[in-house]
């Protein structure tokens, strides 16, 4: 029998306790939240999300929704919630402070210029006023107007465009300016409008069976971490670990009861998947899962990897070999009893999560029917008589604040397209195991100790920061257990500040890897939690914990945290490179670099392209006091391949520039025209066709397709840039290394 090929979009929808410990003690009470993310992102990115899938109505998906995110939309929509941003959004602009007026203008725009801003002309007016003209500049000449617009269109952007209808939100966007507190108010009640049909429509859905709703261990901890924070080193084993272990299996329990009762209540049934936060998962945590009555849950293609000591490697196209091990449900075999796993698909994820956004959406979505269909192909191509299950799991949040008008016009091509496709069967993970139970078995002490992210801890635990906020963590959780008298009954504040301090977004902002510019509140946010259990406890609070977890400033030398789209246009937008690694060159040691013509490097990657960007010391012109010509060089570690030396003469005979390089991109700085090489035998080079983007304007950027290196996935490489003039070399960078990357 021919079966369509199955796939479960599980989407993830998570926001970290924002609220400060203490306030709002009973329901009528105001509660201090110190972002105002959950808001912002639930008038924007949660109902439309559903609402756009139930005009397909074939289509089954999965959506998970972590209770302390569900907490707090009902905090905002009972009106007791209030954060800096919308306190300031409902001040009369005349009443408002000098301290509020520096937060509106430093924080007003954190969003993706691209597509919340730029698409509004006032809203973009006076975000461009900021970046050019810089904040002072603003203190002193914006008059009340410009204050009660930013104010409006802070709120009024982050209104999903699929609610554009609503006809007083068409009003205000035709409005444009002059906003009055009236209007804001206003805004701010359309935003409780939109935030509270968020749960009933998903009860809905679900009611009706294209919808299931999955929840998350309460405020979204590292399970494993919490069994045993020796569990870092079954990936790492030479990994650092925090001064005290803390181990608190008691604690996985609590979590899993409070998001079970909470989702009773709030869905009316028990739910039957789990999505471990961050699809962390451990042979420890699975007794407590299985006996809290749990069916599924998912992890990622890397624990699967490191459990059945397989590497999935991916043909050029970028499609998994040997399909059939990741497209089906594990049976995990636990003496607690059984419990089936599905592990996602991490580069079609990612494709949505990093990268669809920066292509035109129908592109983007007949990009992903492809390798869906390709997949199709491969399953009736096996002998399989069972149907493969294709699992996409991701964010469903942030990623649409990268693609134009929230995402509406790709999910859009998508869920049509995806419709009328006979192979292709979207279906609920619950629905697919009712009605092809997992067969295949994993022993459930076999199962990896790892997350999604390259099935390791290390965003959670290892770095010196994050060792000693799991230290301060262990030393609060000791202090409670010494009160055997403060229980969850007699002393709630105690317990719920304990639960919001073991969840993972304070781990995974501190130390390297992830960075904003709202660490700093996160460190105090995780330190107020802390506190919390102290107080509750009537007990004396660590004079470390008044201290930040780490000093918090402008970072340096870098590697990138994460996937960018940068616009080339030679400018350097802040936030297209905010994610990019970065090199500091300028003021560094070598004769090149005291002359500091470079100042900085930044460097990062997506599915499409590489990205190069070069910061020039100011009024440096190619030509005069710069070569006039950079060359990219590629080489290959560890691979055989026909290479050739850097084709420049005076190429001193030292490490690196003495390598052999297989790829070449000649950059002219006078025309900013391009010319690209692969070695040849005899160490020649070979003109070869470039789809490559260069622009130079107040920096250089450069944008290298993939498709012109012709390499597959996670292929290694290393980068280095060589200064030229006329033929000639003159230095490079960065010094005495290579800028090394994988291919995504």
């Amino acid at each position: 029998m021919s079966h369509p090929l199955h796939v479960a979009f599980i989407w993830h929808q998570h926001q970290p306790l924002y609220k400060s410990p203490g306030s709002g003690v009973s329901v009528s009470q105001s509660q201090q939240y110190r972002l105002p993310w959950v808001r912002l992102h639930g008038t924007k990115d949660y109902l439309d999300l559903v609402l756009i899938l139930e005009r397909y109505p074939k289509l089954h998906q999965t959506v998970n929704l972590v209770p302390s995110l569900i907490l707090q939309l009902e905090d905002y929509i009972a009106g007791t919630a209030f954060d800096p941003y919308l306190t300031a959004s409902l001040t009369p602009a005349e009443q408002l402070t000098r301290q509020q007026r520096e937060f509106i203008i430093q924080h007003f725009f954190d969003a993706n210029h691209h597509n919340l801003i730029d698409p509004h002309p006032r809203y973009a007016d006076l975000y461009y006023q900021r970046q050019q003209k810089g904040i002072d500049w603003c203190l002193k000449n914006w008059q009340l107007p410009d204050y009660g617009d930013l104010l409006a269109w802070h709120n009024l952007a982050w209104i999903d465009p699929l609610f554009w209808d609503d006809p007083e939100i068409a009003a205000w966007l035709r409005q444009g300016r002059n906003f009055s507190l009236s209007d804001r108010q206003r805004i701010y009640s359309k935003q409780r409008e939109i935030l509270g049909r968020i749960i009933p429509q998903h009860r809905s859905m679900q009611a009706a069976g294209q919808l299931e709703v999955t929840t998350t261990p309460y405020t979204h901890p590292i399970l494993p971490l919490l069994a045993d924070t020796n569990s870092g080193r079954v990936a790492v084993p030479q990994m650092n670990l925090p001064g005290q272990r803390f181990q608190w299996k008691e604690d996985i329990p609590r979590h899993l009861q409070k998001a079970w009762d909470l989702y009773t209540d709030r869905f009316g049934q028990e739910p039957r998947g789990l999505w471990p936060s961050e699809q962390s998962v451990s042979p420890d945590i699975l007794p407590y899962i299985i006996k809290q009555g749990f069916n599924w849950i998912c992890s990622d293609e890397a624990v699967l990897g490191w459990t059945i000591k397989h590497f999935f490697h991916r043909d050029g196209a970028g499609n998994v070999q040997q399909p059939e091990l990741l497209y089906q449900p594990y049976r995990l075999q636990t003496p607690a009893g059984d419990l089936a796993i599905v592990f996602r698909d991490h580069r079609l994820s990612d494709l949505i999560g990093f990268t669809y956004g920066a292509m035109p959406p129908k592109q983007a979505a007949a990009d992903l029917v492809g390798h869906l269909q390709a997949i199709a192909r491969m399953q009736r191509e096996s002998s399989s008589e069972k149907p493969w299950l294709v699992t996409i799991a991701l964010d469903g949040e942030n990623c649409w604040e990268y693609y134009p008008q929230d995402g509406k016009p790709f999910l859009e091509a998508l869920y049509q397209t995806l419709s009328n496709e006979p192979h292709l069967k979207l279906v609920t993970v619950s629905e697919f195991l009712a009605e092809f139970p997992a067969t295949a078995t994993i022993p459930g002490e076999q199962l990896h100790s790892g997350s999604w992210v390259d099935g390791s801890f290390t965003t959670w635990i290892g770095d010196p920061a994050k060792n000693r906020a799991w230290d301060y963590l262990a030393q609060a959780r000791a202090v409670l257990a010494n009160h055997p008298e403060a229980t969850e009954e007699n002393n709630p504040e105690a317990w719920e500040a304990l639960y919001a301090a073991e969840g993972s977004d304070w781990f995974w902002w501190f130390g390297e890897g992830h960075s904003s510019n709202q660490d700093a509140i996160f460190d105090q946010l995780f330190r107020e939690h802390l506190y919390g259990i102290y107080k509750a406890l009537n007990e004396p609070i660590p004079s470390y914990l008044q201290k930040p977890v780490e000093v918090h400033e402008a970072r340096t030398d870098h590697t990138p945290d994460g996937f960018i789209h940068p616009v080339i246009d030679g400018r350097g937008d802040e936030q297209d490179w905010d994610k990019a690694g970065r090199i500091e060159i300028g003021g560094a040691r070598g004769t090149m670099h005291n002359s500091s013509l470079v100042q900085r490097l930044w460097y990062g990657v997506d599915h499409l392209n590489f990205y190069v960007r070069v910061d020039f010391k100011n009024g440096v012109v190619p030509g005069r006091e710069l070569p006039t010509e950079l060359n990219l060089l590629w080489f290959y570690p560890e691979k055989t391949m026909v290479n050739s030396p850097i084709p420049l003469a005076d190429v001193p005979d030292t490490a690196p520039v003495n390598y052999l390089f297989h790829h070449h991109l000649e950059i002219n700085l006078l025309t900013q025209s391009l010319q690209f090489r692969e070695a040849g035998e005899n160490h020649q080079w070979y003109p070869r066709f470039s789809r490559a983007q260069v622009a130079l304007n107040t920096c250089l950027e450069v944008a290298v397709p993939w498709a012109d290196l012709q390499v597959p996935p996670d292929y290694p490489l290393r980068l280095i840039l060589v200064l030229g003039d006329e033929g000639r070399f003159s230095n490079y960078l960065p010094e005495n290394t290579l800028i090394p990357f994988d291919v995504p």
